[in-house]
């Protein structure tokens, strides 16, 4: 069963670095703006969530500036 946006909002307030946080719920705010639909929304605010977990309280999101740094976290879902 798919998780609904709501669900996948209070997520958003478990991201251990609470820059990251802001930056998530900022990033859903400029998704609402463009008229995104809600599973497109969801879809992108689960991805990021997981990366900002996986990134852990130290690193902000904001301060990736390789492709490595992303890959890396990709090769975890293989």
């Amino acid at each position: 069963m798919p998780t609904k946006l709501s669900t996948t909002m209070k997520k958003i307030e478990l991201v251990p670095n609470p820059d990251n946080a802001r930056l998530i719920f900022e990033f859903h705010n400029f998704m609402m703006s463009n008229g995104s639909s809600e599973r497109h929304q969801n879809n992108n605010l689960k991805a990021i969530i997981l990366y900002a977990n996986y990134l852990g309280p130290t690193v902000i999101l904001s301060s990736i500036n390789t492709s490595q740094e992303v890959l890396s976290f990709l090769d975890t879902k293989i």
